[in-house]
């Protein structure tokens, strides 16, 4: 919705990535939810560039720096094929959104494991309907309830509402989550959200709409605590996530009813968790 106009040769827009795929990375990750993870790894692409700016980024190197390798999509279908060799339980699609005619190409015929789309949840329900029966798992964020949060840390002020339809999206093409009998999952929507320091109220609005909007055994919900500051940083957002915090919003989903899912140990909020990004797999 930038109406750039982005070529091969020139990246433009928000994304400021070119027409077709850029990545930094292509590995076997165990740092997902264990559902994703399981015991042999997710199948991890992670891409350049991002449709949010948000200030508190851990992949900012990829997402604004503008590293990465281009791709064809036969050559992505390649990577694919190789991670699922290697044993991937899952093929796990990081940040991929600016990228989605040329991924839904790769994505042709279907693959023998599922499919993840690991997004921000900034997503046209347009562009999500081109996706219908190539993915199987959506994981998006849902990062604020406030507007102007949502502004102020990410650039997308109208983000709740927008995240809100994409999710209702998601969840008519998948229906309620289906695990495997391995304790893996096969389809549904895993929806996350990031606990920010200083912010437990916005995240008890997230947690208040989830309730609202799905009933137990519909969608599973992650509350991440790996908010890791960044440089320059200020305020509150110079630390992280206090465990009162954080025991808090474990408390509030609880007694919200909102049981089907996941919490993070404190162990998360480190910086080795994210990959180094050196082309590694491409």
């Amino acid at each position: 919705m930038c109406g750039a106009e982005r070529t091969a040769e020139r990246g433009a827009g928000f994304c400021a990535m070119p027409a077709g795929i850029v990545a930094a990375k292509a590995m076997l990750h165990f740092w997902e939810e264990p559902c994703l993870s399981g015991t042999r790894g997710a199948g991890c692409v992670f891409f350049s560039g991002c449709n949010l700016g948000c200030v508190y980024c851990q992949n900012r190197a990829i997402s604004r720096g503008g590293f990465g390798a281009p791709l064809t999509p036969a050559r992505l279908r390649e990577i694919m094929d190789a991670l699922i060799a290697r044993g991937a339980h899952c093929i796990d699609l990081v940040t991929p959104t600016h990228f989605t005619p040329w991924i839904a190409e790769a994505l042709d015929p279907p693959l023998p494991v599922p499919v993840v789309w690991n997004c921000g949840g900034y997503e046209r329900v347009e562009t999500l309907r081109a996706l219908e029966g190539k993915v199987q798992i959506y994981l998006p964020d849902l990062k604020y309830a406030d507007g102007a949060l949502a502004g102020e840390l990410s650039g997308a002020p109208d983000y709740f509402e927008t995240a809100c339809a994409a999710v209702d999206e998601m969840y008519r093409q998948t229906g309620p989550y289906r695990m495997g009998k391995n304790g893996l999952l096969q389809s549904g929507v895993l929806l996350r959200h990031l606990l920010l320091p200083g912010r437990l109220e916005d995240a008890k609005r997230v947690i208040d709409y989830i309730a609202r909007r799905f009933a137990p055994g519909e969608v599973l919900f992650s509350l991440m605590r790996q908010y890791t500051p960044q440089p320059g940083a200020t305020g509150a957002m110079a630390r992280r996530v206090a465990g009162a915090e954080y025991r808090a919003a474990v408390e509030y989903m609880a007694s919200c009813g909102v049981t089907d899912g996941f919490v993070q140990e404190k162990s998360s909020a480190r910086e080795e968790y994210t990959p180094a990004f050196d082309l590694g797999g491409l």
